[in-house]
């Protein structure tokens, strides 16, 4: 299988670089592409917008986090931040596998 995002050229060049290719291997056009590798492309008039809020929309119910309201939160100077957490701050508890969160975060900072 060999997928085109065909996003660089114009009109004309990407349908001779199609028919090339379509002459060598046999292809299929699915038409413009709206999702790949969890990434969303939304053609508007102005462009292509691209984001991720499907992938993170998973990742946020994936681990019980699809409720928590959004905050600004400023780092306290004086607090080492990988120190053990305090008795009465919020932790991601037995339910949430540590290492898999900090992957898919990983991959959601990596990946745009």
């Amino acid at each position: 299988m060999l997928v085109i995002l065909s996003s660089i050229g114009s009109p004309k060049e990407i349908r001779q670089v199609a028919d090339y290719l379509n002459s060598e291997f046999e292809m299929k056009d699915l038409g413009t592409t709206k999702y790949c590798l969890d990434l969303k492309f939304e053609h508007t008039k102005g462009g292509i917008f691209i984001h991720q809020s499907n992938y993170i929309e998973k990742v946020l119910k994936r681990f019980h986090r699809l409720s928590t309201p959004m905050v600004v939160r400023l780092l306290d100077v004086n607090k080492d931040p990988f120190c053990p957490p305090a008795h009465n701050d919020e932790i991601l508890g037995p339910k949430v596998p540590y290492l898999s969160a900090i992957g898919a975060l990983m991959y959601l900072a990596n990946n745009t």
